[in-house]
């Protein structure tokens, strides 16, 4: 079973938002699942570049695995603006002892894929990619 997780195919639209919002900044963030049918990462989420980090979080579902990419945006202490892609895999406690396993071991193959994270968190529950967290690794 690990074995065929691990083997998790990357579908080509993964890949293409991706580059849409590392180049162009056509979203703030991606939300990724794993459709165990297609056996493939697929595009779940986008959020446009207007919505917030809470909208983010919101996006999240409370009880499934999940990849999430996020742009933060932030300032500096020189003033400067920047920006840092964050790579985050979400997989809470009351999630799916399987779908644990499936996204924890399909993760590396499918962070390979996406060239330009920068970042990268896993977090169990909410408090562990709060925003508080996020400003602390942007810098």
């Amino acid at each position: 079973m690990a074995n065929a997780a691990s083997g998790m195919a990357v579908n080509d639209d993964c890949k293409l938002k991706f580059l849409e919002l590392k180049a162009k900044r056509t979203y703030r963030f991606i939300i990724f699942k794993i459709d165990e049918k297609l056996k493939q990462v697929i595009v779940e989420t986008v959020g446009e570049p207007a919505l917030s980090y809470e909208d983010f979080t919101a996006s999240l579902p409370a009880n499934e695995c999940r990849y999430a990419i996020y742009d933060f945006d932030f300032v500096t202490e020189e003033n400067c603006q920047k920006s840092k892609i964050f790579f985050i895999a979400w997989s809470p406690d009351i999630s799916r002892v399987r779908s644990k396993m499936l996204y924890a071991s399909s993760k590396d193959r499918f962070k390979r894929e996406l060239d330009g994270i920068q970042v990268e968190l896993q977090a169990t529950d909410p408090t562990e990619m709060g925003l508080d967290v996020i400003r602390g690794r942007a810098n």
